[in-house]
């Protein structure tokens, strides 16, 4: 029996013309698309890592408080995928997916060095945008079903999101 699905849109991007890091994940899952927010099932491991790096609360923070304070590290949060069929949330399960414009992204975005790539269905995507010009780097996936411990997960991260040494990152 073929199970009628729906083309799933994802989220607009979480950016500003200040960015220099850019964290891509696939697409959405369907808590976050319901929240309309990025990593919004609170199992997800995304916001803790975030908040442990910079040493701020940001799982605790409402949403456009969040953005703000990661806009404000000069990173920005999108997806590879603009559009896709998925049913449920694993990125296994994606078939038919539209990439995003990034070539328009980085229009808007002069500053933007670096490219760091939420989990391995992402990181497919690293060779397209290592095309402009980009450094590329791939993060264990902040999803509680990839199961590296958290402390693993936060040294990589840590490590990538801090690359350049300034006390803005």
């Amino acid at each position: 029996m073929t199970r009628d699905l729906l083309r799933l849109t994802g989220l607009a991007p979480v950016f500003d013309a200040g960015i220099r890091c850019l964290i891509l994940g696939s697409f959405p899952s369907p808590a976050s698309l319901a929240a309309q927010q990025y990593y919004g099932h609170r199992q997800n491991h995304f916001w803790k890592l975030l908040g442990a790096i910079f040493a701020e609360p940001l799982y605790d923070l409402p949403y456009p408080e969040r953005t703000r304070r990661v806009l404000a590290r000069h990173i920005g949060i999108w997806d590879v995928y603009r559009a896709c069929i998925r049913p449920g949330a694993l990125d296994a399960d994606i078939r038919a997916g539209e990439a995003n414009d990034f070539a328009a992204l980085l229009a808007q975005t002069p500053a933007l060095a670096r490219v760091c790539f939420n989990g391995r269905a992402a990181a497919k995507f690293a060779p397209r945008l290592a095309r402009f010009g980009l450094e590329t780097c791939v993060l264990p996936s902040s999803s509680p079903a990839y199961t590296l411990p958290f402390a693993s997960k936060l040294e990589l991260w840590r490590a990538a999101l801090c690359y350049s040494g300034d006390a803005e990152n």
